[in-house]
């Protein structure tokens, strides 16, 4: 007997440390619950990043509607690397969320990992930016701006700014993006049918200010930057970062070159106000009420829009100084 107890002690330890080191269990977010102690809706979000000022309002707006709408927000930021955004809606099946909403970096890559979510039997709403699938029964339901439309509203104010003749540069968004892809499109359409208008120098600025300057100043330093008379960024950081770089090599921003971006930022309309932005054309983050109500409304099995468009408007130089006090974000 005296022999066994050794043994029997080691057993027991080498079982304890078997079950320790095994798979685990993964945590369930849906046991949150209010103060009445009923569950509450789980809302799985992973969001882009916050490389602009743009995002870190529509952050703050989807943070803020949760919290209002009594709705446990399980929130990832991706830093704008699609790895982090699959890390993630992976984790929110482990957590076994009841509603995933996501903000796609770029259009492809996504089908894996929504088969996943799709097996796990949990809808999924597309916010601000889309996904380019084979199977659309991956998602329930995308929210967000007409980005076509959007730069088809900037080439069209660009048009009737130059009279039609302009020798333009662009600032790109980030690469694979869903709105840097179509408000290329949009903008495209636009200056169609205006030969003398012509993009002759079109490169990614990933949607920040830093990087948006770095590449205006490039273009700057180009044997031909005397030749720029106009500038479409697809969004507004990227024109603020180009407005300084214009400054800095002696040019007058909204005037030796005619600016149009796209976002409705509150520096916008500070830059339109003071005369170096010529036009914004708005796409309004603002839309965390809606996600939430598409969020209740599929955790009860209820039908969904497939598509949820945000009403946006245009604002030029004009407007700016009226519109800045109620601006938001």
């Amino acid at each position: 007997m005296k022999k066994l107890l050794p043994l029997l002690a080691f057993a027991t330890v080498t079982m304890t440390l078997a079950t320790g080191c095994g798979k685990k269990e993964a945590p369930d977010s849906t046991n949150a619950t209010d103060a009445g102690g009923k569950k509450k809706l789980t809302l799985g979000f992973s969001q882009v990043g916050a490389e602009s000022a743009w995002r870190t309002a529509n952050s703050q707006n989807i943070k803020d509607e949760a919290a209002k709408n009594g709705v446990n927000l399980v929130f990832s930021d991706a830093q704008q690397k699609q790895e982090n955004q699959i890390k993630a809606l992976r984790s929110f099946v482990a957590q076994n969320v009841d509603v995933i909403a996501f903000s796609p970096v770029v259009e492809t890559g996504w089908e894996p990992v929504l088969q996943e979510i799709k097996a796990a039997k949990i809808p999924v709403v597309l916010s601000d930016r889309s996904v380019d699938v084979s199977d659309p029964s991956l998602y329930a339901s995308f929210i967000g701006a007409d980005f076509v439309e959007e730069g088809r509203r900037a080439g069209k104010f660009l048009a009737e700014k130059t009279g039609g003749k302009a020798t333009i540069v662009e600032l790109v968004g980030t690469p694979g993006a869903a709105p840097a892809i179509d408000r290329a499109k949009g903008f495209r359409e636009a200056i169609a049918s205006h030969p003398d208008m012509k993009i002759v120098k079109s490169q990614s600025g990933d949607f920040t200010r830093a990087k948006g300057k770095e590449v205006m100043e490039a273009f700057l330093r180009a044997p031909d930057a005397g030749q720029i008379t106009a500038l479409f960024s697809h969004n507004d950081d990227m024109a603020l970062g180009a407005i300084q770089a214009i400054e800095e090599a002696g040019r007058q921003p909204g005037k030796d070159i005619a600016i149009v971006s796209i976002d409705g930022v509150k520096g916008a309309f500070e830059a339109m106000k003071a005369g170096k932005l010529n036009c914004t054309v708005e796409c309004n983050p603002l839309i965390g009420g809606q996600i939430m109500d598409l969020a209740q409304k599929l955790a009860n099995h209820q039908e969904v829009p497939r598509r949820v468009v945000s009403q946006e408007g245009v604002f030029d130089q004009s407007k700016a100084e009226a519109e800045l006090p109620s601006r938001k974000y």
